[in-house]
């Protein structure tokens, strides 16, 4: 699980120039033979361990590195 927590951080910080947040399917595209219940866990981890954030638009989560784009200042508050 380690390795995938670590393709997965590389991928974000690989895009980071032209993007901040993915869609859940961006990150299955990263493991096909894997199971999506499979990624939700890696990714759900990564959120557990403050790497990554959710973050909501209403009608779609995505994911995000933690203190990175546009939403930064507006984390944490609530």
């Amino acid at each position: 699980m380690e390795a995938a927590k670590k393709e997965i951080v590389d991928f974000c910080h690989s895009k980071s120039k032209s993007k901040s947040k993915f869609y859940f399917n961006d990150f299955t595209k990263l493991f096909p033979d894997a199971k999506a219940r499979e990624v939700k866990k890696i990714l759900t981890a990564l959120v557990n361990e403050g790497v990554m954030i959710f973050w909501s638009s209403g009608s779609t989560t995505m994911y995000g590195l933690a203190g990175e784009g546009k939403q930064t200042a507006g984390e944490g508050e609530g």
